[in-house]
């Protein structure tokens, strides 16, 4: 992928210095502005390339797209959940956060709150500072040889697990995505939740919040643990029911509570914090110097890695750009795109259906996903008015009503690597293919026409439906020239029965194609 142009970022909240610093000493343009409104933010965002926010900045959908020339926002943290992530691949922007900046921090609130549950160690500081001296009321338990369960099995879980079993907990999980195997090296032995629930003495949540995690612990689950469980969360307020939460407290299904995030942050209803047997923090999950300079540091390295085109790090929502951080990928998209403007052209206005692309060979065994993204920006550019990009191209697909395929085939004939795209367009079919050859982009067929010699896909370039004929190259310069343009180069099909399409490569635009037709059925006209 060519590098990301980023001129200018605006920090919208406090972040470690050390990101600043770093953004200036690569060149990049640094402003900060704390405490923006939704109205500021979406005033000021405008005229700059790239946002870095913690967790209090809401980027909604009508802060992105107000802001016309943003291209990456980074999230200083982990989880996106105040970012529209569909807003922004929508707009094509780059929505990037630091997964293990804040690991460490995390998994040990996540333990000071496991181990203060045990000896109820708030109250008692509380019950001292009140003049008191109850022993009797603050009896503990210990975790030795308690069974600990943990939903999330990603790099906060891991720490969690190896931090408490150090204490003799045993270490039982749950996560749809960690192979058992993995999680079973680090200690854990992962089951259904449905298996989990009854076993644990603790729980502690490490997921992303989403539709399928909202609710997690709910009235049916807590009814399914052991009476007195103890939880935690210090991932995001909503996994564990709040409502469910408090009438397993009341009733003494669950023994006690600590937690650093709530649905509402700061919480208005103080039942659950104002609980006497639940320990509650501020959010103080990533609040440590080093994890905020960890976060910091991470974000501005990956936005400068992204700018230098050295590699992409920490995307949530453009994946398929990991793979284009080097110099031969960046000669296949520029094929990609060049193919699909090359049948966009073919297609005339009709409007697109179906699209099915196919690479060929082995060299292209890990490039068909970011190869049909580059064909869909050919594709749609025009149609968009040039704000397709890589990252929101299938985006803008589906939304046209598009279906795109994706296939990959080992064919031994394309040693060089061959992409294959054909299109639906109002009822007819359109076909090319091409291949990069000494790092230039080719157009090897098109419409059934195979060349007799590849297609240096550069320059204006006229494509022709033609019937061959001996007159064929003497009129076609004619024509050209009447419309007061040079014809520079000519590539015809090997067959030449029937109908074919040729091409021509011309000086400048031709102003006007019906000029072409005495020598072409049809004619459209590409410049690259």
């Amino acid at each position: 992928m060519a590098p990301i142009l980023i001129k200018t970022i605006l920090i919208s909240e406090s972040v470690d210095p050390c990101c600043k610093k770093i953004l200036e000493d690569n060149g990049i343009q640094v402003t900060e502005k704390l405490n923006l409104t939704k109205e500021d933010l979406i005033s000021e965002i405008k005229d700059y390339d790239g946002l870095v926010v913690r967790s209090s900045t809401k980027v909604t959908a009508d802060v992105i797209n107000a802001a016309r020339n943003l291209k990456i926002i980074g999230r200083a943290g982990t989880g996106v959940d105040n970012v529209d992530v569909e807003a922004a691949t929508k707009n094509g922007v780059i929505v990037m956060n630091t997964p293990s900046g804040n690991t460490i921090s995390a998994a040990e609130l996540t333990c000071i709150l496991l181990t203060s549950l045990s000896r109820h160690v708030p109250q008692a500081a509380m019950s001292m500072k009140a003049g008191k001296w109850d022993r009797k009321k603050f009896m503990g338990a210990e975790l030795y040889g308690k069974t600990l369960g943990i939903v999330g099995l990603g790099r906060i879980g891991k720490e969690v697990a190896s931090r408490m079993q150090s204490f003799g907990m045993k270490t039982i999980g749950y996560d749809p995505i960690t192979p058992r195997e993995v999680s079973a090296s680090w200690g854990v032995e992962q089951m259904s939740l449905e298996e989990l629930w009854p076993q644990c003495d603790f729980i502690t949540v490490h997921t992303p919040l989403m539709p399928s995690t909202t609710g997690l612990l709910n009235d049916t689950s807590f009814a399914k643990c052991k009476t007195g469980v103890r939880v935690v969360n210090c991932a995001r307020g909503g996994i564990i029911d709040e409502d469910a939460l408090l009438r397993a407290l009341e009733s003494g299904q669950c023994a006690g509570a600590g937690l650093d995030v709530f649905v509402e942050e700061p919480p208005k209803n103080r039942a659950l914090v104002d609980h006497a047997n639940v320990i509650s923090c501020p959010h103080l999950g990533a609040s440590t110097r080093e994890a905020q300079a960890r976060c910091g540091q991470d974000i501005a390295l990956q936005i400068v890695d992204m700018v230098k085109g050295k590699g992409l790090v920490g995307a949530v929502n453009a994946q398929v750009l990991a793979s284009t951080f080097c110099q031969e990928s960046h000669q296949w998209i520029r094929l990609g795109e060049a193919i699909g403007a090359v049948l966009r052209s073919c297609a005339t206005s009709k409007p697109c259906s179906q699209v099915q692309i196919t690479t060929q060979g082995d060299r292209l065994k890990t490039s068909t996903g970011y190869i049909t993204s580059a064909v869909m920006v050919g594709l749609l550019s025009q149609a968009t008015g040039g704000s397709a990009n890589l990252v929101n191209a299938l985006t803008l697909a589906k939304q046209s009503g598009i279906t795109v395929t994706q296939t990959h085939s080992q064919s031994e004939a394309s040693c060089h690597g061959v992409c294959e795209v054909e299109i639906s367009a109002d009822g007819a079919g359109y076909k090319a293919s091409g291949s990069v050859l000494g790092g230039v982009p080719v157009l090897l067929e098109l419409g059934g026409s195979m060349f007799r010699q590849p297609v240096s896909l550069a320059g204006n370039l006229l494509f022709l439906l033609v019937s061959p004929g001996p007159n064929l190259l003497s009129s076609m310069a004619g024509v050209l020239a009447a419309a007061g343009v040079e014809m520079q180069s000519f590539s015809a099909p090997t067959a030449n029965g029937g109908e074919v399409w040729c091409c021509v490569g011309v000086s400048a635009p031709v102003g006007d194609l019906g000029a072409l037709k005495p020598v072409a059925k049809q004619a459209s006209q590409i410049a690259i």
